[in-house]
């Protein structure tokens, strides 16, 4: 045994939530377990129970896994538990409600073997059993995994698998922590920040095993999935909306200004090119709050930009814009009567974006973090 495997008591755990599936935990665990009986694999099988009311617990303790508690609801949080206690190597996760087929455990294994970071199961490039997954999953799940792709550049086809497997050192690179279903989105966006080295296999997807409805909840889990991939990149959520509104409202008020527009285009451009900054603004406050020396490699634009700001310079640059915002408010009275409203409205609309600069500055200081090489 090499010192690298020394460090694990198993080479690999298989690793499975549980909430009241007395009905197919008992076979998913004879699966895996004979499989890596077969394979000749020195594992284990852990179940995370999440706070079962049924035989769960005692069938799976009576089959040989080695169960572990999670009072914390949540299949996030389910995972999160028997994640950090798997003392394998290489863990393969799969739901404890048989659809996933745990005989098939080899072919997780060796791309492990051979160097992968991370493998991930794809239903999409495989086979969906009749009856396996609702239609409105077989719509929504390609969708959800395209919008991910398109933000974070995974390259997954199917980002929402339940059976992956990865090494122990790639888990703790991921850093994850979401409590409910978004737990496998926020996988492959981890994985992704992390810079692991990821494959994807086509595997079978099986009705599942039980009587009663799924834990999953089509839209409420849905919109959590899609939350988690806005909000865990404020760059697209906000950059992009706020550039495209700031441009609009710029070219309208220059229109107006340029007296191609009337004065009611021109009120809603000027709107429209502050709001559209701020929003921009938003993006910038989320992305340096999401900043973590976990992924120091994820947003170099970011960190380029800190460290070049200055607080002095921003906070000289929003004065300078009040006054001459103020300037021309003073001048509309003495032009032209012509001319009036358009250097007013520019006048009033430069002297709120200084203000705006002024308390942005201080508001970027405070988010500003250092001592990044």
């Amino acid at each position: 045994m090499t010192d690298t495997e020394a460090e694990y008591e198993f080479e690999v755990s298989v690793v499975m939530p549980c909430l009241n599936e007395e009905q197919t935990v008992g076979t998913c665990i004879r699966k895996a377990l004979e499989t890596i009986k077969k394979l000749g694999i020195n594992g284990e099988v852990v179940i995370s129970d999440n706070g079962s009311t049924d035989r769960s617990v005692e069938i799976s303790e009576e089959l040989g896994a080695r169960v572990v508690h999670q009072p914390l609801k949540g299949y996030g949080n389910a995972y999160i538990k028997g994640l950090s206690e798997a003392q394998g190597k290489f863990i393969v996760m799969a739901d404890s409600d048989d659809s996933y087929d745990l005989t098939d455990l080899e072919r997780f294994i060796t791309p492990l073997r051979e160097g992968y970071d991370m493998v991930m199961g794809s239903r999409l490039k495989g086979e969906i059993k009749s009856g396996a997954m609702p239609g409105l999953h077989r719509f929504g799940n390609p969708v959800l995994s395209r919008f991910l792709n398109l933000i974070y550049k995974t390259g997954m086809s199917d980002a929402h698998c339940g059976m992956r497997a990865f090494t122990k050192k790639a888990l703790e690179k991921m850093h994850l922590q979401t409590a409910g279903m978004e737990f496998a989105s926020e996988m492959v966006v981890k994985a992704a920040k992390a810079k692991l080295k990821i494959t994807e296999i086509p595997i079978t997807l099986h009705p599942d095993g039980r009587n009663r409805p799924p834990h999953l909840r089509t839209f409420t889990d849905g919109w959590r999935h899609l939350r988690f991939i806005l909000m865990y990149s404020p760059h697209h959520l906000f950059g992009y909306f706020g550039m495209i509104l700031f441009l609009v409202g710029a070219a309208l008020f220059a229109a107006y200004i340029f007296e191609a527009l009337d004065l009611r285009l021109g009120l809603i451009g000027g709107f429209f090119a502050l709001t559209g900054w701020v929003i921009s603004r938003f993006g910038l406050y989320g992305r340096a709050h999401q900043f973590t020396l976990e992924f120091p490699d994820w947003d170099l634009p970011l960190q380029r930009y800190f460290k070049k700001f200055s607080l002095e310079r921003s906070l000289i640059l929003g004065v300078v814009r009040c006054i001459v915002g103020v300037a021309l408010l003073v001048f509309s009275y003495y032009a032209p009567p012509e001319f009036f409203d358009r250097i007013f409205y520019l006048g009033g609309l430069i002297t709120a974006f200084g203000m705006l600069s002024i308390f942005d500055a201080f508001l970027t200081r405070i988010l500003q973090f250092e001592g990044l090489k």
